[in-house]
């Protein structure tokens, strides 16, 4: 497998002098189906077959592509969980090399002597691939921007983004190629919770400093590792901003459908507590697999006994088909019902999927509505939708920002060594386009006995509110802020 590697990194340098995304190919052939029997697992197979058990996610990502022609073979949504029976696809070594070195973006100046860092986020499926691209977009245009003003430290800098699917293995293999392989000296991006939870372990054993621009697990800092922060919300604070928006509509009765993963139950445990704090304790959770695709059975229970409020709490395809599902069975929304849904609502294909269903739908934001915006968003969102033809969302304005911040340390800095990073990271102050962003509990100021221990190396006043739409096929900047009530631009609407 090392030499996979090797004409990985050959092409990969060949790719440099253009800004490239490289989508992984389809299947070439050269590879071998395989049925799966007992005690096999995917990273054994890799060893097994390919040279290398690190090169399981090729495995993944070949049998789902062949899933989608052929429904004979696996489709694969965990790799750690596969089924005896199940008839699964090996790759060539040919092709294992073409599936890594499609997954990496390399963007930047890259001529002579560049600094490298490393982004990640998932570009395909089954991660929300939407919030991916914006993550990537935002970052290359932040690394683009700096370099035009002179770059960092006298150098240009080289963002180097992996491809990590949504899938928290995947999220390993690509932070250890990164800092092994790549030599990146620090690191941002990531979307899903489950998959920054193992990145994070990564960058701690090799001490390389990482700006999160999305996930939320509160354990991304409450482990307290030196080498992480972030600027996205914890999600016992992004919770509960829809745990007290709640209990100001006057809901009693609550139901979530939560997608079964670690954020999923982080979500659901922390509303129920939350919601039981503020006296509302008639709450159910219901966990599903993220990739289900019939909710009906689900929904046709809740709707023997309507709840007042209905959540969907699904990222990605699924947070669409739930609501789908739930209009056409008229359970919500609905006056009596209302419909709470994901980030992902915010997304252009969130219409393309749900239609009309979308109207009166409320969910959280992360960003700043455009009511809000400050001199720096009004510049951002000029820019990047010259440059990519489309308003970004909260995602984007994150990754911007913790790409701008990152930056900001090395130079203040003086060095691409960690420790001066970090040093630099734990003192910056950062006007950007969510605002001012610092980091108030570090080295120096320890986190207090009465505040979580998420507030290590947290930025403690993201911008979280709860929007809503009110005519079908509007864009997030159209939709009204409904909470916190002193900054609310409209009131709920319920559907009629």
């Amino acid at each position: 497998m090392k030499k996979l590697w090797n004409l990985f990194l050959i092409a990969a340098m060949l790719l440099v002098a253009v800004p490239v995304v490289a989508a992984a190919p389809p299947p070439q052939g050269g590879g071998q189906d395989y049925v799966v029997v007992a005690d096999d697992w995917l990273s054994k197979l890799a060893d097994k077959f390919l040279g290398d058990v690190l090169a399981y996610p090729a495995i993944t990502y070949y049998t789902n592509q062949k899933n989608a022609e052929d429904d004979s073979y696996a489709k694969i949504t965990d790799s750690d969980m596969i089924e005896v029976g199940w008839k699964i696809y090996i790759p060539s070594p040919e092709e294992a090399q073409a599936y890594f070195a499609g997954q990496t973006t390399i963007a930047g100046a890259t001529g002579g002597e560049t600094i490298k860092i490393g982004g990640f986020g998932p570009l395909s499926a089954p991660g929300s691939y939407q919030g991916g691209t914006e993550l990537r977009q935002a970052a290359e245009m932040a690394v683009d921007e700096i370099n035009a003003a002179g770059g960092v430290l006298g150098k240009q800098v080289e963002l180097i983004f992996g491809d990590t699917e949504g899938l928290p293995e995947r999220g390993t293999a690509v932070t250890e190629r990164l800092i092994t392989q790549e030599g990146v000296v620090a690191l941002t991006g990531e979307y899903h919770s489950g998959v920054a939870l193992t990145e994070m372990e990564v960058a701690h054993k090799y001490g390389i400093p990482v700006v999160f621009a999305e996930p939320w697990a509160d354990d991304v800092t409450g482990k307290g590792y030196p080498e992480i922060f972030r600027i996205a919300p914890s999600i016992e604070y992004y919770s509960s901003i829809a745990s007290n928006y709640i209990s100001e509509a006057g809901w009693k009765k609550i139901v979530f459908v939560t997608e079964d993963t670690d954020y999923g139950r982080l979500q659901g445990e922390g509303w129920v507590t939350q919601l039981a704090a503020l006296g509302i304790t008639d709450v159910e959770v219901i966990y599903a697999d993220p990739a289900t695709e019939d909710f009906t059975p689900i929904l046709q229970r809740i709707a023997q006994d309507p709840p007042d409020m209905l959540g969907g709490v699904i990222t990605g395809i699924g947070n669409s088909r739930m609501l789908r599902q739930a209009c056409d069975l008229g359970l919500a929304p609905t006056a009596q019902t209302a419909y709470y849904a994901t980030t992902d609502s915010q997304y252009p294909e969130f219409w393309e999927n749900v239609g009309d269903c979308g109207q009166y739908v409320f969910f959280t934001y992360v960003g700043l509505p455009k009511s809000l915006w400050n001199e720096n968003t009004e510049a951002f969102i000029a820019n990047y939708e010259a440059r990519y033809g489309q308003v970004p969302g909260g995602v984007a304005m994150e990754s911007y920002d913790a790409v701008y911040v990152l930056l900001k340390a090395i130079e203040q800095a003086g060095s691409t060594e960690p420790g001066p990073i970090i040093e630099a990271l734990e003192g910056i102050e950062h006007a950007g386009v969510l605002g001012k962003i610092w980091f108030p509990y570090n080295s120096k100021n320890p986190v207090p006995d009465d505040q979580p221990a998420w507030m290590w190396h947290q930025w403690p006043t993201p911008n979280v509110f709860i929007l809503q739409y009110t005519e079908v096929g509007q864009s997030v900047d159209q939709a009204n802020v409904v909470f916190p009530v002193e900054r609310a631009t409209g009131p709920l609407y319920t559907s009629p």
